[in-house]
């Protein structure tokens, strides 16, 4: 009898360690979340919802005088500009770029990035039409009356890893290399795979790095490991920074942090990603997307889009330190 039990109980043992060592390659399903070191404002969201609707995807721009955010505005299929004097409480949005009508790819405008570089608003942007993504650009003087710099797009999906979107712009100016250098995320049109690299004499003619894309989801951590996208590139004295957005599947996103050397190669995660996620019940519950952050003396502040069922809003997180030991 005690035979018999042990025998049935070593080939149990066997099941069970066949079995996790057959599972071991799929994705998980359970999530991470972030540890509370990056804490939301409390008043969020501080701009989108009511009568506004849908706000997303945001670009900031800090002067001597205000906050400058470029925004995305659904229900106007425009780009927007809101100001503000603290970073928390913006004034209504203001149309900057709408759609062209009759466009064989902007009739839908969104996704901003501008660049203030000698007295020029550089704005790179996502203009979308039949299921599909290119990127434009146009420049201003004031910030606000901007003029397209072509008719065509500046970038298009042309390579296999990039399907039928590329989007998502970020642009930063390098005054070393004399070159604007752009992340850009390619793939599906509802939210692209991976983040690519691009860079620009002119800001109109581009040359796509032959190894993109440069960042692809990680399957190990479970909290990225269906996409990452949309990111923000920081340039410091010795690496780059980047925050981005990593989907733990289709719905669900959370904000996470990276660094390379040079910005295209050997990227490393931050060991405590995600920094920003969901909170259940709340404003931002389905997904916290599109990160920028701007580092101030004894600060950074982090405005992102969250996403409550269909309504996505503006939210701030504020990281109470200059050095993100990382």
């Amino acid at each position: 009898m005690k035979k018999n039990v042990i025998k049935t109980l070593m080939g149990l043992m066997v099941i069970i360690g066949i079995c996790s060592c057959t599972t071991t390659s799929k994705k998980t399903t359970q999530k991470e979340e972030a540890t509370g070191k990056w804490a939301k404002y409390e008043n969020n969201p501080v701009l989108g919802g009511g009568d506004l609707g849908t706000v997303f995807d945001i670009c900031v721009l800090k002067d001597a005088e205000s906050y400058k955010m470029y925004c995305s505005w659904r229900p106007q299929k425009s780009i927007a500009l809101s100001t503000s004097q603290d970073g928390k409480n913006w004034s209504a949005p203001q149309i900057v770029l709408p759609p062209v009508e009759g466009s064989s790819w902007e009739a839908d405008m969104n996704r901003p990035v501008v660049v203030y570089k000698d007295g020029i608003y550089h704005m790179w942007y996502t203009g979308q039409n039949d299921g599909k993504s290119w990127i434009g650009y146009a420049i201003s003087k004031d910030g606000i009356n901007f003029e397209r710099q072509s008719k065509d797009p500046v970038l298009s999906a042309e390579l296999p890893w990039e399907k039928v979107a590329v989007m998502c712009p970020h642009v930063i100016w390098d005054k070393h290399d004399n070159v604007f250098k752009m992340w850009y995320s390619g793939g599906e049109q509802y939210e692209p795979d991976a983040i690519g690299y691009a860079t620009s004499k002119d800001g109109l003619h581009w040359t796509k790095l032959e190894n993109n894309p440069v960042f692809k989801a990680d399957p190990t951590k479970s909290w990225e490991q269906h996409k990452v996208t949309a990111c923000q590139v920081i340039e410091r004295d010795n690496d780059y920074l980047m925050f981005y957005i990593g989907f733990f599947d289709i719905n669900f996103a959370q904000i996470g942090m990276a660094r390379s050397k040079d910005g295209i190669n050997n990227w490393e995660r931050y060991s405590e990603n995600p920094i920003i996620s969901p909170t259940e019940g709340d404003w931002d519950a389905s997904a916290t997307y599109k990160p920028f952050a701007i580092q101030e003396k004894d600060r950074w502040m982090l405005w992102y889009n969250g996403r409550n069922e269909h309504l996505e809003q503006i939210g701030l997180a504020i990281y109470d330190s200059h050095d993100l030991n990382f």
